[in-house]
């Protein structure tokens, strides 16, 4: 397997452009199931899960193009398969965004049940127990997902838990159902925002993405449209949270900052100095050593889980103790058992992290074991003396658009090792 050598201990510099974001990309991949004419996706990372969506898309025998301006346009009007399978399921929790738009779409689904990262229990019994309320017949077989129904029907769904994807999946099979769908308890991340503003670019009509309420009136078809990807608000909150651990000084253009008003007031509180305009974010980090900052997890608005691990680096090294506590995942502190190989002093006790910061870090060999954990080594190597190599870093290529090459740009010693 790959792997990332760093060798740490160098300030960033310099400013850098966001890429698109993974998770505003990969539910309008999967939306263009819905369409009867050719969608054209444009600003989309070059990313392991991108690659993972559009093989799937082609197994079913779409037609995905890309030209000279690194444009996507994709055709779905000839899918003959309308089944998602395991191998292509497994390393992929976000295939199951496939399952509301061909039910919708073309009747029947057979959705392997997804994999991904292993960072807690993230079930798809929100996804089904919403679809079989629009009408839909499901039932589980082999480790798949079967689903059928003659028409989707509008119905009033209130979400037992928050849910990112179980909202984009029923928002995106409401699209094609007969009559008015209303969902409460929704997810109120602007990928959802994001994801709504396509499906009525493709005439679609949804009200309320945003709230904690969504009404969709079904339409008969959708049709064609070109459509941006928005910004990556993790990779930009990934890339201020890496100055500030190294010392500092960068600007991240492209990027709405009140997508991060509260890990850009974290930042703040750990003392550094953060500027802003309509589309970049601006961060200098003066202070020899961080201030703690205590941190809770929680959906959006609130301070995001993805960002997490990052800041468990940050408060390690900060001046004093912090606590971390994490509310939306259960498993999602294995990165701390590698950060502590490293000379970080974290503790857990259940869902909360307690930190006491250390004067420095010291390189190691590591091992990720998920996408987020994957950024916060990486942060860690930075800020550290001497040599850190990270291993299994394949999940960060599932989310980080050439990681090393713009860490490098900002004067980073990255090397990317061969298998």
């Amino acid at each position: 397997m790959e792997k990332l050598l760093i060798n740490g201990g160098i300030p960033l510099n310099g400013t850098i452009s966001c890429s698109g974001a993974k998770n505003a990309a990969l539910p309008m991949i999967a939306a263009t199931i819905l369409s009867d004419e050719s969608i054209v996706l444009k600003n989309l990372p070059y990313l392991q899960d991108i690659t993972t969506m559009f093989e799937l898309l082609g197994s079913m025998g779409c037609e995905i193009l890309l030209n000279e301006n690194m444009d996507f346009t994709i055709s779905t009007n000839n899918i003959k398969e309308k089944e998602a399978r395991y191998e292509l399921v497994k390393t992929m929790r976000a295939s199951i965004l496939v399952l509301g738009p061909l039910v919708a779409k073309y009747g029947e689904a057979k959705i392997a049940l997804p994999g991904g990262c292993a960072i807690g229990s993230r079930p798809v019994n929100y996804h089904l127990d919403a679809l079989e309320q629009l009408g839909a017949k499901i039932s589980l077989k082999n480790g798949y997902i079967e689903a059928s129904a003659k028409k989707l029907v509008g119905a009033k769904i209130k979400f037992d838990g928050v849910t990112v994807t179980g909202t984009e999946n029923i928002m995106m099979a409401a699209c094609l159902a007969e009559g008015i769908t209303e969902l409460t308890n929704v997810a109120r991340e602007p990928e959802i925002i994001d994801l709504a503003e396509f499906l009525n670019e493709m005439g679609a009509k949804i009200e309320g993405a945003g709230s904690d309420k969504i009404v969709i009136e079904g339409v008969n078809k959708l049709s064609g449209t070109e459509h941006s990807i928005p910004a990556d608000r993790i990779e930009a909150g990934t890339y201020l949270a890496a100055a500030a651990v190294t010392k500092g000084k960068i600007t991240i253009n492209g990027i709405n900052p009140n997508r991060l008003k509260k890990v850009i007031d974290k930042l703040k509180e750990a003392g550094a100095i953060v500027n802003t305009n309509e589309n970049s974010i601006s961060l200098e980090m003066l202070r020899d050593k961080p201030k703690p900052v205590d941190i809770t997890t929680a959906p959006f608005p609130e301070f995001p889980t993805d960002m997490q691990a990052q800041f468990s680096v940050i408060n390690s090294i900060a001046d004093g103790v912090s606590n971390i506590y994490e509310t939306v995942f259960e498993n999602r502190f294995m990165h701390v058992q590698e950060l502590n190989r490293m000379g970080c002093n974290i503790n857990i006790n259940g869902n909360q992290a307690t930190i006491e910061g250390v004067d420095r870090l010291y390189g190691a060999e590591v091992m990720a074991t998920d996408l987020r954990a994957s950024a916060s080594l990486i942060l860690a190597g930075l800020c550290a003396e001497g040599e850190t190599k990270v291993d299994r870093i394949y999940h960060i290529d599932r989310g980080y658009e050439r990681i090393e090459e713009k860490l490098n740009y900002l004067g980073a010693n990255i090397i990317r090792l061969p298998s």
